[in-house]
């Protein structure tokens, strides 16, 4: 059945209905730095046999009535899980550290997990190098202003934002905390299903799959 543009207009004014549209993109990438910068070895291939496989990591900010949250968070492409997440109200490496931090104590992954980013200035220095060495990873860095190289994390963000209503402010920061991680720990990983992944949320989705044959 196809109907008009007019008519949906309508219909959505009778409705009290408002589209949600996104905002423009704000980068908070901060590639001009003289740290060595690693191949894209990912190469936009976001898909994964087994967990702990590849990890992408991005960083977003968020508006509070207190000013700014920056959100950094790890998944892992097997499931879209979200294994580790961490917020600041500065963008400074421990940040992204802190992340880091909670996916290797939640996941507990082997040697050689592919861990993929953006160039930032964050992730490219060299306490956070030191860091995925100590995980025994390998870095994958997108290309500059190649935003699709780390799509499956652009995904997410846009995802948290609209259906949070993060274009504006929730609350102050304490609040912006505690609404972004319940989603996050709650909704997304336990109950959000993703078409992708059978109509499983991310924790279904491992679980079916560890289930024996």
């Amino acid at each position: 059945m196809q109907v008009s543009r007019a008519r949906i207009t309508r219909l959505m004014k009778a409705a009290g209905l408002r589209v949600r549209c996104k905002r423009k993109f704000r980068s908070t990438t901060n590639s001009k730095h003289r740290h060595p910068v690693a191949e894209n070895l990912l190469n936009r291939e976001f898909t994964a046999d087994r967990p702990n496989q590849k990890w992408v990591t991005d960083i977003t900010y968020l508006p509070t009535q207190e000013g700014w949250m920056y959100l950094a968070v790890v998944m892992d492409l097997f499931s879209r899980k979200i294994v580790g997440w961490a917020m600041r109200k500065t963008l400074h490496t421990e940040l992204v550290v802190a992340a880091l931090t909670m996916a290797q104590r939640l996941r507990r992954p082997g040697q050689g997990i592919l861990h993929h980013s953006d160039q930032g200035v964050q992730y490219a220095s060299s306490e956070y190098r030191q860091a995925l060495e100590r995980l025994e990873a390998l870095q994958s860095l997108s290309r500059t202003g190649e935003c699709w190289d780390n799509a499956a994390m652009e995904s997410f963000f846009a995802t948290l934002k609209v259906e949070l209503d993060l274009h504006k402010a929730q609350g102050n920061r304490t609040d912006t905390r505690n609404l972004v991680f319940e989603w996050t720990r709650v909704f997304y990983n336990r109950e959000r299903r993703h078409s992708n992944r059978g109509y499983r949320s991310p924790t279904r989705f491992e679980e079916h799959r560890a289930r024996p044959n």
